[in-house]
């Protein structure tokens, strides 16, 4: 005489279950289960009879499973309570209980949970409902720059919670072009179908039968296919320096066209002067960035760091003079 406690996943489709649970639910002298459970269409169509029941009595599964093999059949957000309360009953009067899932979560199931709280907060949020791409930016950006805060103070602990805000700004922004009607509309499953397609096509070393000797080898074959890619979009017109944003930090656009154009071998009298534009401190930023790079150091990186330095002096020098 045995009780098994069948649990399953709501993240997964319901009948989606493993060979050994379906032995133990056709094998099974009763099969307990609660109303509109969304497992029982498949049970009536694998020939399982279950018996429908209200809030599950801890005790009289117990007593049921003592008379003969017994299955519940977890709720899909799982019976933990009940569990405790079984195992409470049989610890002085010992009865075979097992925990069997049926159904287990695969890696970036909880991805599935994190779309449906935003399609809820979407439609029942006052303000979650009136925010725009355009009014989201800020936040983006916010969360953005605290990732990059965690890492470089080394605080490893929190970037998990940071990485999550980014993710919800993603999945914030599908849902919002989710609800358009038009071509431009998109849903986080276009945006991760996109990047998946991006990553297999633009490693072929991995996804098909191209031979690289090293990690030299890989970025030159990257930039191949990135070239590729834009002229397919752009045509004649397309330029290396496409999919730049000019909307980022100065330095670190200065950065990224610089190395643009190293690529290329563009030539160096290319490089603007002071005659050029009458502004001399930006030239001469310009050309901090081009030494930042001679010297492999991100400028962005070494300002922020010598900023942290002065952060830190001020807030001393405002302690002491308290």
């Amino acid at each position: 005489m045995s009780l098994t406690l069948l649990a399953t996943t709501h993240r997964v489709a319901p009948g989606l279950l493993t060979w050994k649970a379906w032995d133990a639910l056709r094998s099974a002298g009763r099969v307990l289960v609660r109303p509109g459970h969304p497992l029982l269409p498949y049970l009536r169509d694998a020939g399982v009879t279950a018996e429908e029941t209200g809030a599950p009595d801890p005790a009289a599964l117990v007593a049921a499973a003592r008379a003969g093999d017994v299955v519940w059949v977890a709720a899909p957000e799982g019976d933990e309570d009940l569990m405790r309360e079984i195992g409470a009953l049989v610890v002085h009067d010992p009865l075979d209980v097992e925990v069997l899932h049926g159904s287990y979560d695969l890696p970036g199931a909880r991805l599935l949970d994190l779309v449906a709280v935003m399609e809820r907060l979407r439609g029942s949020c006052p303000w979650d409902r009136e925010q725009t791409h355009e009014s989201l930016v800020p936040y983006l950006l916010e969360e953005s720059y605290e990732v990059l805060d965690t890492i470089e103070t080394g605080d490893y602990g929190a970037l998990r919670e940071e990485l999550g805000d980014v993710l919800m700004q993603v999945v914030f922004h599908s849902e919002v072009a989710s609800e358009r009607t038009d071509e431009t509309a998109f849903t986080v499953d276009d945006v991760a179908a996109g990047i998946v397609d991006k990553l297999v096509r633009r490693h072929p070393h991995v996804f098909a039968d191209v031979a690289v000797s090293g990690a030299d080898e890989v970025n030159a074959n990257w930039e191949q296919i990135k070239a590729a890619e834009r002229a397919a979009k752009s045509g004649a017109d397309a330029s290396a320096l496409d999919g730049v944003p000019m909307g980022q930090p100065a330095l670190s656009l200065a950065a990224k066209l610089q190395r643009r154009a190293d690529r290329m071998d563009a030539p160096d009298d290319l490089l603007p002067t002071a005659a050029d534009t009458g502004n001399d401190l930006g030239i001469r930023l310009f050309a901090l960035v081009r030494e930042a790079a001679d010297r492999n150091l991100d400028p962005e990186a070494e300002l922020r760091a010598v900023s942290r330095v002065f952060r830190d002096r001020v807030r001393a020098w405002e302690r002491r003079e308290r």
